[in-house]
């Protein structure tokens, strides 16, 4: 049974709004008709031919400072995201170096967890507590949101813009040449938001789902009425493989140069070069 009208606040048809840019109407439908669960009213309006700006819904912060850095050796990389209730906290100096000083503590002991890095040692006090002291000093809610740990024979890093995003790039080369290629593919991931290195790392569940809308998306074409399954099925496999080349990492267009996929740039840079691993984080 579908949620009812009074289920669905505007809160949530605004926040399914700002994921999409749907239209308010299409918003509330698709939450109604999916018990106003976010994840499958995308799928909804996917399935019904919008144009949805959000492949996937993973902000997980409105506010905060994002710091994405290696080890010396460039063979550890970690993102750490601060959040906070505003943007007046986020650009603040000191809320960013305060950021910084955990994600020093942070790579200093090679940590692995929010969990171990809250109880870890800043200024002779846990980093839990220094939080809370800012919590007491600047009076909005100030939470460690996100870890993220990459280990590989070469890691690069990158952050966009105002501390608003973090990427680190696994290599299996740890080479000057490989770790400059590392970062402009970072740069890659941040502007074209890959679901996975390469096809074959591309996660099953994400297979099923794209499989279904695609093919949802060809039995609704009024071109397609009364056509044969198999005739279907050869249209989503073209489909499938179209959402490959655009969503996977190494088969994307390099934004640098559009001539060539990102793995054509890796060979140019070093013909055993590959990109083993990557985490992108963003604020919301």
């Amino acid at each position: 049974m579908s949620a009812t009208t009074t289920n669905i606040t505007a809160a949530d048809i605004n926040k399914l709004r700002q994921a999409t840019g749907a239209g308010m109407m299409d918003c509330r439908k698709a939450l109604t008709e999916s018990d106003g669960d976010f994840e499958k009213a995308i799928d909804y309006l996917r399935k019904k031919g919008q144009k949805v700006a959000a492949l996937r819904s993973d902000r997980e912060a409105n506010e905060g400072v994002i710091i994405s850095m290696t080890t010396p050796d460039n063979k550890t990389g970690l993102i750490i995201t601060l959040a906070c209730e505003t943007d007046f906290v986020a650009k603040n100096s000191e809320f960013i170096a305060f950021t910084q000083s955990i994600m020093d503590v942070a790579l200093k002991n090679k940590l692995n967890s929010v969990a171990e890095l809250l109880s870890a040692k800043l200024d002779n006090a846990s980093v839990a507590d220094k939080i809370n002291d800012q919590v007491a000093k600047i009076g909005e809610k100030i939470q460690l949101t996100r870890f993220e740990r990459i280990d590989a024979e070469g890691v690069a890093s990158y952050i966009h813009g105002t501390y608003r995003m973090g990427v680190l790039v696994g290599l299996n080369k740890n080479t000057a040449p490989a770790l400059e290629a590392g970062k402009n593919v970072a740069m890659q991931i941040a502007a074209m938001n890959p679901v996975a290195v390469d096809q074959d790392s591309v996660s099953p569940d994400i297979v099923a789902r794209e499989k279904a809308i695609v093919t949802e998306q060809i039995r609704n074409d009024p071109k397609m009425a009364g056509k044969p399954d198999e005739m279907i099925e050869k249209i989503a496999v073209g489909k499938l493989n179209a959402f490959f080349k655009e969503s996977t990492l190494t088969a994307q267009p390099f934004v640098r140069d559009p001539g060539k996929t990102v793995a054509e740039y890796l060979k140019s840079i070093d013909a055993d070069l590959k990109v083993t691993q990557f985490k992108r984080v963003q604020l919301g």
